[in-house]
């Protein structure tokens, strides 16, 4: 019967964590256009500038659309006073349904340019769509532009995104809500919550888009850095030893060694969760377990042996 030496290791309780390389992204940034044609007669901001909800980026020309709007409001109130009459002298029997139903599509159409007017001139004027900063600025004074050209870019960059790719065998690991932070290749270290992981796997390379929501109060963080996120995971149970007690079985399988019931070897697979220099990081063990620590490399699942507990001999 073979002699080994074993230690009793006992799992304890590890925090795991993912590593994964990522950049900076903007929360939005949006392309605002023209709505209508026009020539631009004031512009509000300047790249670079901060700007909230509602606040205006260009005013067009308003040229006779004030105008057409008043004439516009006139014809509904001629229409209305036609409406109404035609009303009475309908419920009176003094005029037919045909004349009472023309009259009201009259009012009706002309409230509709009203509402169509209205709604030019409010094209007019271009706004944010959202807090951010304006990034770039097409237009100028005095520039005629058509329907569809570009205005200028809004960024909203608080909160921040820091995106990265996450391997299908890490994913399901994390989720949303959950807790990360990342050091920015600039040297910033933020801490945020995960946004979005994705659902859909790149083909090429089997990773998942995911999604660390930070905050960047005052814009100090920019768009298209690089930096490294670390994930937090559930706490596991794992053991802590020597890579020097790993060993491969006859099928190649990294795995441990260890002594069970009845004094007989028991090969155990196991995955490394992490390497440190102090040591290895495992999981696969049982909670409690007689690991074989000189002469592992001797005997094979099913043999029978003869165990003494290992002591580490005092140093000078």
């Amino acid at each position: 019967i073979m002699g080994v030496r074993y230690a009793i290791s006992t799992a304890q309780p590890r925090e795991q964590e993912i590593i994964v390389h990522g950049r900076t992204e903007a929360n939005r940034l949006v392309d605002l256009k023209a709505e209508i044609s026009g020539r631009i007669k004031k512009i509000h901001v300047e790249e670079g500038d901060r700007v909230k909800a509602g606040d205006r980026i260009v005013s067009f020309d308003v040229k006779d659309n004030e105008a057409r709007l008043q004439e516009a409001q006139a014809l509904v109130r001629q229409r209305e006073i036609e409406f109404n009459a035609a009303k009475k002298l309908n419920k009176k029997g003094f005029s037919s349904d045909t004349t009472f139903a023309s009259a009201k599509a009259q009012l009706d159409s002309a409230t509709a340019q009203v509402t169509a007017m209205k709604i030019r001139l409010n094209d007019l004027v271009i706004t944010a769509p959202f807090d951010g900063y304006i990034e770039a600025r097409e237009a100028e004074v005095g520039d005629f532009v058509k329907d569809g050209n570009g205005i200028a870019t809004i960024v909203e960059s608080d909160p921040l995104l820091i995106t990265g790719q996450i391997s299908e065998l890490q994913v399901g690991n994390i989720e949303v809500g959950g807790e990360g932070s990342a050091k920015l290749v600039t040297g910033e270290t933020v801490n945020g919550k995960i946004k979005f992981i994705g659902s859909v796997a790149d083909p090429e390379t089997r990773t998942f888009r995911v999604e660390l929501e930070v905050p960047n109060e005052g814009y100090k963080l920019r768009s298209g850095v690089t930096a490294g996120i670390t994930f937090k995971t559930s706490s596991v149970k794992a053991h802590f030893l020597s890579p020097a007690y790993l060993t491969l079985n006859d099928a190649g399988v990294l795995g441990l060694r260890s002594v069970g019931e009845d004094d007989i070897v028991e090969f155990n697979p196991v995955q490394i969760l992490a390497d440190t220099p102090e040591g290895i990081w495992v999981q696969g063990l049982p909670e409690t377990v007689r690991l074989i620590v000189v002469g592992q490399d001797f005997v094979r699942a099913g043999d029978k042996v003869r165990p003494d507990l290992f002591v580490a001999e005092a140093t000078q």
